[in-house]
């Protein structure tokens, strides 16, 4: 068998709606590379977001591998098949060698009867005092508890097993890196909980490298978390060391890590990742997502003129359709709308006025809007519908655009995180 493709202890995720930025996002993993921490870069798109712009996964691939030879990165990198299930996973077999399995809508379907009495009756380790190293007090489990955690967990667990056979038989065992995802539900999953899911993920034989639960607060599009950041340290760390004592008790993948969804712009957590990940000899994925795209917009209102006018319309056409751009996000988005400005005060505003506005450094600009910020986030729709009028644009400011992508994904996500 070809040995298995293994994800670097450090990796980031890395969403290029239109195909314009892979080279200025790698730039900004070489630039980590030479302050001595090597981050996997893992360019990812979801099929919602290929089917909104009209793309092709195989555009993504092109794009990261055309960045790949003209910047020499030599290093391994990734396609991610991006929140896929067995409806949509096809049309990223060839291409994608990294797949997220979204297993999010299955939790809380209960699994059959004799399936939950099977995994309990498998697992007597988990009932009682369960001592995990670096976790202050033991786990107290009763038998009751493991029973409604598999019944809640363990259908979705199930959905991902039949996700991951599916990619095998067609792709090959060990020819790419398999995580789960349940970041988009309502309830955050504790430590104690993903236990028992990671011992059900290790039932059905899927040796995930990657694992993006639920945390504490909310991880909303594109600004700051929204939450207790002690609370939030507390179960970052324990889930650390749940993850550590998983792999020894049930087998599976040495390099198993948590992976941080939504992870672009959560500025006030950044310290308790990079603090913990390095306590613990730990590896983490983060993905920033749609923060590319956002910088796409900053540039070309930098850019003043018609870069600015076309900025300006972008976000006249999401005010006017925000109903429409939030309904597929709306449990990771949090927009006031009464704090939107009208699109009608936006064109009278400077480049700097807009740039303002939108951008988000952590500096507690009293110009920056958060709402503004979210609903351009899901607002590249918009730009999909211009076509080439905006890809033009792209290219036409390609200079000031990949300036302003590249220093926001090392100066404030990767530096904070895995540089220090």
């Amino acid at each position: 068998m070809a040995e298995t493709l293994q994800l670097p202890k450090y990796s980031i995720g890395m969403g290029d709606r239109f195909a314009h930025q892979a080279k200025a996002q790698l730039a900004a993993c070489v630039l980590a590379e030479k302050a001595g921490v090597t981050i996997a870069p893992v360019w990812n798109k979801s099929n919602r977001e290929h089917l909104i712009i009209g793309s092709e996964p195989s555009g993504t691939r092109s794009a990261a591998d055309v960045a790949v030879k003209e910047l020499g990165w030599t290093g391994p990198y990734f396609l991610d098949a991006d929140h896929i299930n067995l409806k949509t996973v096809d049309r990223f077999l060839a291409p994608c060698n990294f797949f997220t399995m979204d297993v999010a809508d299955d939790i809380g379907h209960p699994a059959a009867a004799e399936d939950v009495a099977a995994f309990v009756a498998r697992h007597p380790e988990l009932i009682g005092n369960v001592a995990i190293p670096r976790i202050e007090k033991p786990f107290e489990i009763d038998e009751a508890f493991v029973r409604g955690v598999a019944n809640k967990f363990l259908a979705a667990v199930q959905q991902a097993g039949a996700i991951y056979r599916s990619i095998v038989d067609k792709k090959g065992e060990g020819s790419f890196v398999p995580e789960i995802s349940m970041d988009e539900t309502d309830s955050p999953q504790t430590p104690v909980e993903l236990l028992v899911i990671l011992a059900a993920i290790a039932d059905e034989k899927i040796p995930i490298q990657t694992i993006a639960p639920k945390f504490t607060g909310r991880f909303n599009k594109g600004v700051d978390y929204v939450g207790d950041v002690e609370q939030f340290t507390k179960e970052f760390r324990d889930d650390l060391a749940t993850i550590a004592f998983a792999v020894e008790r049930y087998g599976l993948p040495k390099n198993l890590k948590l992976s941080v969804h939504s992870g672009s712009d959560k500025y006030s957590i950044y310290k308790a990742i990079r603090e913990s990940i390095k306590d613990f000899d730990a590896g983490v994925h983060v993905k920033t997502a749609g923060t590319s795209w956002l910088e796409e917009v900053i540039g070309l209102a930098e850019s003043g003129g018609d870069g600015l006018a076309l900025a300006k319309e972008v976000y006249a056409e999401a005010f006017g359709h925000a109903a429409e751009l939030c309904a597929p996000y709306a449990t990771v988005i949090d927009i006031k709308t009464e704090r939107l400005p009208d699109p009608s005060v936006v064109n009278g505003w400077t480049s700097d006025e807009f740039v303002r506005a939108l951008r988000h450094d952590g500096k507690h600009d009293a110009a920056f809007n958060p709402d503004l910020r979210q609903l351009l986030h899901v607002g590249f729709k918009v730009a999909a519908k211009m076509g080439d009028r905006y890809l033009k644009a792209l290219e036409a400011n390609e200079e000031v655009v990949a300036r302003n992508v590249t220093t926001n994904l090392y100066e404030r996500h990767i530096k904070p995180i895995f540089v220090g």
